[in-house]
């Protein structure tokens, strides 16, 4: 993430508005969001308007506005293409989640327009679902508009008021991760030497068992 923060503060200002707008856009019209979510660009936007590169009002502005209109795009692709648009290759992999995000748009309606935007898998679907399942298109405008202005005012922001302090975070959840597998990995390692230990005592008790009724059935009195 660093290298990409780097890349971006190399740009001017406009090229950056241009970027962040063209990769929340493609997120929802195209389905780019399965490469990089929409939210890490506008993030990282925040961060570069915190340092002055650009403005944050402005970056405000250009998210939202790819956001509902990226939106737009991929509500019309979904009710022009159908069904078959969810068959193409990035989403062959994505089947079940698909299913989930068919499922939330059949029981909560607009709502899952909403919703959906706060979601990074829903957020690049949820607009050819709604096309694809004829939501008249001022319903959906209406709660894809207001999904896109939290979204994009409360990322913006988000990385605007964290600043250089992502790099502070990002080294902490690497920490935090490679403890966590150590964890996992000692935990394993624990739990298969424990299960070891019960299968052999296990053994060792039906070994004990057979060597005793075998002994008992040798010393049993004869019948008269």
């Amino acid at each position: 993430m660093h290298a990409i923060t780097d890349w971006l503060g190399s740009l001017s200002g406009p090229v950056v508005y241009a970027v962040v707008f063209a990769l929340v856009f493609c997120e929802d019209a195209l389905f780019v969001g399965f490469v990089l979510p929409g939210e890490t660009s506008v993030v990282l936007g925040g961060v570069l308007a915190s340092q002055g590169k650009v403005s944050v009002w402005w970056l405000a502005l250009v998210v939202v506005l790819a956001a509902i209109s990226g939106d737009s795009v991929g509500y019309e692709v979904g009710r022009h293409f159908g069904p078959r648009i969810l068959t193409v290759r990035p989403l062959r992999k994505h089947q079940e989640r698909v299913a989930k995000a068919q499922d939330l748009i059949r029981r909560r309606g607009p709502e899952a327009v909403f919703l959906g935007r706060f979601i990074a898998f829903f957020r690049a679907m949820m607009p050819a679902l709604a096309g694809i399942s004829r939501m008249p298109y001022r319903r959906f405008l209406l709660f894809n508009a207001l999904g896109g202005l939290v979204w994009g005012i409360g990322f913006t922001l988000l990385g605007y008021f964290a600043g250089n302090a992502y790099t502070k975070v990002e080294a902490q959840v690497g920490r935090a991760i490679a403890i966590i597998i150590a964890v996992v990995v000692v935990g394993g390692l624990v739990a298969w030497r424990l299960r070891r230990r019960r299968r052999i005592d296990a053994a060792e008790t039906d070994s004990e068992t057979s060597t005793t009724g075998v002994a008992s059935r040798d010393i049993q009195p004869p019948k008269p």
